[in-house]
């Protein structure tokens, strides 16, 4: 009886697997990949331009000598390439974006124009993080940033663990004892996000400084983040979803986003 049923289940297994022929094209489109975002926080912003790669683990080229402006309403900057690194632009140290205005990019490379627009939606105030200790240790843990659903107000969330001057952790080195962690609160729920693949947990000791960002997003830009969640994050769970390219504020020929954000911060010690 109990081959039976073993022989069965290998039909069965066998019965859903089917090859298929898959060719990868030779080529793919010259793209203009921009990353960048300025924020309501005094200081240098920058922006990075690239070429789009073809093949898996290339190296992206810099895209250097570009042209790169950026204009709200009543105001215009332009960004000056960072001389030791290509493809690097960044604004006067003095400029500060405000909450409520549209800011638009273009960026003018060999003759040809590529533009992008995103509004700066203004901050807002929260409840700090909670943490909590390990079951099988003396660390502690994150348990709860935000809700992954807000409809009304999207956000993303950095996390910046420190505990190099702990006691007992002054010899190690500083980079081991830093961590940096990403959440978001998006206008969407995805089954793909509640049965998403297990992230890998930090642990960090008592005493350990927490400082913790709020970067407010326009709705493009949580959308944009949405589907980078799809094709990365969120795939490999028990619902993956179909491949797709991911949407852009960028004109045609260029790819990736420019956003505005505001930023709220807050600081507290592990206890």
């Amino acid at each position: 009886m109990l081959r039976s049923i073993l022989f069965g289940l290998l039909l069965f297994l066998a019965g859903c697997v089917k090859e298929a022929d898959w060719t990868p094209p030779d080529s793919s489109p010259d793209l203009l990949v921009v990353e960048g975002m300025i924020t309501d926080q005094q200081g240098v912003h920058y922006l990075t331009l690239a070429k789009s790669i073809a093949t898996l683990n290339e190296k992206p080229l810099p895209v250097s000598g570009a042209t790169v402006l950026l204009s709200s309403e009543d105001s215009a900057w332009t960004l000056s390439e960072v001389s030791e690194d290509a493809g690097r632009y960044a604004t006067p140290e003095w400029f500060a974006g405000n909450a409520g205005k549209t800011y638009t990019l273009q960026i003018f490379y060999q003759g040809q124009v590529f533009s992008a627009r995103d509004i700066l939606v203004p901050g807002s105030y929260f409840s700090e993080l909670r943490y909590a200790p390990n079951e099988d240790d003396e660390l502690y843990h994150i348990d709860y940033v935000s809700s992954a659903f807000n409809n009304e107000k999207p956000a993303m969330w950095e996390i910046e663990l420190d505990w190099s001057a702990v006691n007992g952790y002054e010899q190690t080195e500083p980079d081991l004892c830093r961590a940096r962690l990403i959440f978001y609160s998006l206008p969407t729920l995805d089954v793909s996000e509640i049965f998403a693949p297990l992230a890998e947990q930090i642990s960090f000791p008592s005493g350990t400084v927490i400082t913790e960002r709020r970067y407010s997003l326009s709705e493009k830009h949580a959308e944009y983040i949405r589907q980078m969640l799809l094709e990365t994050n969120w795939q490999g769970g028990l619902f993956p979803t179909a491949n797709a390219n991911v949407s852009s504020n960028l004109s045609a020929g260029a790819t990736g986003f420019f956003a505005a954000s505001a930023v709220t911060t807050l600081s507290l010690t592990v206890k």
